[in-house]
């Protein structure tokens, strides 16, 4: 399963959006997946087996004057009484192509979870995160830090929007039937891995254009 963004960092004056200082420059569309896709292997309606784990939802791309902020979600959208998703058999990568071609994948940030000591506690391992000597490990819903770079795992409110009863209805109809107060992921959580990374460290004094691709993949085999 795979998602793509492309957008830029830039150096000048950011302006403040939806997320204060912190601003998405989009670039070029691009393929992508989203929740629930491919049906026939992610969608619960579609398939009785449903991978959730391995499913992708998003992958957010933004900064502000100091870090680049990545933000993976998957295994969504989940009812609020659904724990997280986290299975050790699933690798999870965050791909960032810091030159031409857009394809070539100058750095593959990798994380895996595992099960702790205790029933019910998990950890995550992130590896080759730049400037990062060795992975940064821990224990999921809390901050983790090392060498710069903090990380979070754990379940989250969806920040996806969309109203897919507008959808349905402006299919059935042919008119336009979108309400920007219908939000089908409003009450819905998501498995969430969050990464600050200096800009720095991405190449070009964190001037850079930027790739950015996200992959998921059963160890093993797909269910």
């Amino acid at each position: 399963m795979k998602r793509t963004i492309r957008y830029a960092l830039y150096t000048a004056t950011l302006t403040a959006g939806a997320l204060g200082a912190l601003v998405f420059v989009p670039g070029q569309l691009a393929f992508s997946a989203d929740h629930l896709d491919p049906p026939m292997r992610a969608d619960p309606a579609v398939d009785t087996t449903p991978d959730i784990p391995a499913d992708i939802a998003d992958i957010y791309a933004f900064h502000d004057a100091t870090n680049l902020y990545l933000i993976y979600t998957f295994g969504g959208p989940a009812a609020p009484n659904l724990p997280a998703f986290y299975d050790r058999d699933v690798l999870y990568t965050i791909n960032v192509s810091t030159s031409l071609p857009a394809t070539s994948a100058d750095v593959s940030i990798r994380f895996r979870f595992g099960p702790g000591s205790n029933p019910g506690e998990w950890g995550i391992s992130v590896e080759n995160v730049p400037g990062v000597n060795g992975a940064i490990v821990g224990p999921v819903e809390q901050m983790l830090s090392k060498d710069g770079v903090r990380v979070y795992a754990g379940l989250r409110d969806d920040p996806f929007f969309f109203d897919s009863q507008g959808l349905r209805e402006s299919r059935n109809t042919g008119t336009i039937r979108f309400d920007k107060n219908r939000n089908f992921f409003g009450a819905k959580n998501i498995t969430t891995v969050a990464l600050e990374i200096p800009r720095s460290r991405l190449g070009s004094n964190g001037n850079a254009s930027l790739d950015v691709w996200a992959l998921s993949a059963r160890l093993g085999g797909q269910l």
